[in-house]
């Protein structure tokens, strides 16, 4: 967390990281021009913040988007405040960020996508299975993630509690073993029939990428076409705790001893 802190320290980058959770996704000149701040300068500050695991940077094409990510400062708040067991000093923060949101953004503006980046001790062969093995999923997701995995193929998300219900279905869209799995992701199907007939909603994408670094690998989940804040703010909570709980299955052998999204109401 040291990197983090020395981050953090700096109003700059502070600033930074202020841009990005108003706005996602930015190539270094839209931070550049937002900020009225050399290219020079900006680039050395987000290098600071991408060592720190405090920024994302995902590549598209010939450009490079910088994507906030929540990892660190989700670790210092479970090393600081939610051990101390204070649910409301997390409600009002909750409120305070919405607020603010909705303050600084226009209601028609795009809802911005989710980045989570965690770092995994394991092969991207395993990382893999664990996405993919519906009896894996079931362990460390309470769903089992059923599909053949071939571009074209329907998934769904069924809960493991025996009751055969479904809660999120899609499509695979690309598969790459052991490194990318692009799927689309409908927890409303409804809407989404809906929106074949007119009206309605699309449904999200969800992309993982595994990336093996000698004994490691870098998981990156990116979940993009939200249709709203009130998913945005659901999946916020939910990839961390999800991913986790994957985690501690694939270092330890075993999940974590409590389901983790129990700790956050937000989990649907």
């Amino acid at each position: 967390m040291d990197s983090a802190f020395k981050a953090l320290a700096d109003p700059t980058r502070r600033l930074l990281l202020d841009r990005l959770r108003e706005q996602d996704g930015q190539t270094l000149r839209e931070l550049c021009e937002r900020l009225d701040m050399a290219r020079q300068s900006a680039t050395q500050h987000l290098d600071v913040l991408v060592r720190a695991n405090l920024v994302t940077v995902v590549r598209r094409g010939r450009e490079r988007l910088h994507y906030l990510n929540p990892a660190p400062i989700h670790e210092i708040e479970q090393r600081w405040i939610s051990e101390f067991d204070k649910p409301r000093l997390q409600t009002l923060s909750a409120i305070k960020n919405r607020a603010e949101e909705y303050a600084m953004n226009d209601a028609t503006n795009t809802v911005p996508n989710y980045v989570y980046v965690t770092y995994i001790r394991a092969s991207a062969e395993q990382v893999w299975q664990a996405l993919t093995d519906a009896d894996l999923t079931a362990r460390y997701w309470g769903h089992a993630n059923i599909s053949d995995w071939q571009p074209g193929s329907p998934w769904e998300h069924r809960r493991a509690d025996g009751s055969g219900v479904v809660d999120v279905v899609g499509r695979v869209i690309e598969t790459e073993p052991p490194t990318r799995l692009v799927v689309t992701f409908d927890d409303a199907p409804d809407a989404s029939e809906a929106s074949d007939a007119g009206g309605g909603r699309e449904a999200s994408v969800v992309t993982f990428l595994v990336e093996p670094h000698q004994d490691i690998v870098r998981l990156t989940v990116t979940h993009e076409n939200l249709p709203n804040r009130e998913m945005l703010n659901g999946i916020s909570s939910g990839w961390p705790t999800v991913l986790a709980n994957l985690k501690s299955l694939l270092e330890t052998g075993d999940v974590l001893p409590q389901a983790p999204w129990e700790m956050s109401p937000a989990h649907t």
